[in-house]
């Protein structure tokens, strides 16, 4: 059974081709890995796991990569927060947490500069591909069946389109203000 997922290598100049070009080579390992992961190592479902949610891991890790390197490049996020390793992108991601992070919190500056939909897809993603699937709770073990993997996954990609189609722009426009303030 092979992925049925976007994918981010076409031949023409699409956004697909224009979100992997921006991608990071680590990003892009990630994705890769995955997909061999889903159709190489899985394809024949020779093995049935009770739980197939380390196949969503690469993608969840390339998809908070990409939205820390995309937040820090629209303006989002300054370039000492991207590299922390104690910044929480789920906490700035949180809709529940706006008025407590006030012009800290990326769903805010993401609804007033992109839209309430990307925000909200933003956060959904997020909340699905990595806190739901992560977290280990005794009282909810969540397992993840190959379906649900793949549709996870296929999510992660699609709202990394979706961002980057949006705030795309923005980025080149935080770009040319800088170069007029240099």
């Amino acid at each position: 059974m092979q992925l049925q997922q976007p994918q981010l290598q076409p031949a023409n100049r699409s956004t697909k081709g224009q979100l992997w070009e921006y991608l990071s080579q680590t990003q892009k390992d990630l994705i890769d890995e995955g997909q061999y992961l889903m159709n190489e190592v899985i394809k024949d479902h020779a093995y049935r796991f009770k739980d197939y949610s380390f196949l969503i891991f690469p993608f969840a890790k390339s998809y908070e990569g990409f939205l820390k390197q995309l937040f820090k490049d629209v303006g989002f996020m300054s370039h000492l927060d991207y590299i922390s390793d104690h910044l929480r992108l789920g906490k700035l991601l949180s809709p529940h947490l706006i008025s407590k992070l006030g012009e800290k919190s990326l769903y805010e500056k993401i609804r007033v500069n992109g839209s309430r939909e990307l925000a909200e897809t933003i956060w959904k993603t997020w909340k699905l591909g990595r806190n739901e699937i992560f977290h280990y709770f005794p009282h909810n073990v969540r397992a993840v069946t190959f379906d649900e993997a793949n549709r996870t996954i296929g999510n992660i990609l699609e709202t990394m389109e979706f961002a980057y189609e949006s705030l795309g722009q923005m980025k080149v426009m935080h770009k040319l203000k800088a170069l007029s303030i240099n």
